[in-house]
């Protein structure tokens, strides 16, 4: 073997950081040994994060509590938009882009809505006028009422009304003028961002929808989907079958008030158009406000207006809303009844309007998804 070959060939160090200094083993680590990890199962762990799920749980309550009434617009504004979707899913099949059809809806609706507003400003400052007119004649012949005196002397009346009214009480006064006013512009507020939100729920409402799809597992999505789209058809409907029973009692109204003679019968038709679209109780508003209309022009015509509505409602009630929901939402007369009360009783207005919706997509899943559920084990 040659020189060269006995000789070690030294390799250079390999490129790096230096390597740690490693403590020898018998030495003691700078900060003491870790010790065992908490037990989860330890009675202080399981108190601690029961107290900190507590508080969270109560946290997320307040802020829901708090933040009631937004969701309630927020609801109200997503139901209306989807309520007006067919319309909108109508004037695209005719050519029109989704922001056009959704613009020429808004301006129908607000159309309507100004429209009615405009119908009941005269007739309600005339009559509020006549009423201011008149209110000397009509003290006066309550005056020479010898049974409404003699209520009057019983029960104090006079008293509680003078003071009541009385101009030192400045703040009773100025809180119930403060009242009215946040009253007044908080059904402003409301109006506003339920047409604003609706509007805007109108225009992305096919990107709302396929996003919310997508949080549906791939293997279920086309189900779902089918399911939903049914349930949403189910409320668009439900929307135009309740409108069409509105004109319905409208139409009526306006024919009753021609034959009677009413003052303003086109006004009387859109209040009670609109009343009927309140759940339970906006149909009985309605009648009283054309009834007290009608006892103002004549006894006659009052108790024709009262005995008219009084039929109607239950013709309404009981024959008209069930048969058009069979038809439009096909949902059974005694299902929609009782949706429509049980709605009324645990979410007041709100839930009356979405009752019928509500049943008619639970008789959905039942059918399609439980009922096979049951027949396949």
């Amino acid at each position: 073997m040659s020189a060269a070959e006995d000789t070690e060939i030294e390799e250079p160090p390999a490129e790096g950081p230096p390597p740690a200094e490693q403590a020898p083993a018998d030495e003691a680590p700078r900060f003491g040994t870790p010790g065992p990890p908490l037990d989860r199962r330890n009675p202080f762990m399981i108190g601690l994060l029961g107290g900190f799920g507590l508080i969270l749980a109560y946290a997320i309550f307040l802020g829901l509590r708090n933040a009631a009434s937004i969701l309630v617009l927020i609801f109200i504004a997503m139901f209306l938009a989807i309520g007006l979707n067919p319309a909108v899913e109508k004037l695209r099949k005719w050519g029109l882009p989704r922001g056009g059809a959704v613009a020429i809806v808004t301006l129908v609706v607000l159309g309507l809505l100004v429209g009615g507003i405009i119908a009941l400003i005269p007739p309600l400052i005339t009559q509020t006028n006549q009423l201011i007119g008149n209110l000397p004649d009509y003290i006066q012949s309550l005056q020479r009422n010898k049974t409404i005196n003699d209520l009057v002397e019983r029960y104090d009346i006079m008293a509680k009304v003078t003071s009541a009214v009385n101009p030192g009480t400045v703040g009773g006064a100025l809180g119930g003028v403060v009242g009215g006013a946040k009253l007044i512009f908080g059904t402003i507020f409301n109006t506003l961002t339920v047409l604003v939100l609706t509007i805007y729920f109108m225009a992305a409402f096919d990107r709302l929808r396929k996003s919310a799809y997508q949080l549906v597992p791939a293997s279920r999505r086309t189900r779902v989907q089918l399911l939903t789209d049914e349930i949403l058809t189910k409320v668009g409907a439900y929307m135009v079958g309740a409108l069409a029973i509105a004109v319905l009692a409208g139409a009526s109204t306006w024919v009753l008030a021609m034959i009677l003679g009413l003052a303003y019968p086109f006004a009387l038709a859109v209040v009670v158009a609109v009343c009927d679209l309140i759940p339970q109780i906006g149909a009985t508003l309605g009648a009283v406000i054309v009834s007290l209309v009608g006892f103002a022009s004549s006894l006659t015509a009052g108790i024709v207006c009262a005995v008219f509505f009084i039929v109607y409602q239950q013709i309404e009630n009981y024959l008209i809303y069930p048969a058009v929901m069979r038809r439009s939402v096909k949902v059974s007369d005694v299902a929609a009844v009782v949706a429509a009360l049980l709605g009324v009783a645990l979410f007041g207005v709100v839930g009356a309007l979405v009752a019928i919706p509500m049943v008619a997509g639970i008789q959905l899943i039942v059918r399609e998804v439980v009922v096979p559920s049951q027949e396949t084990r």
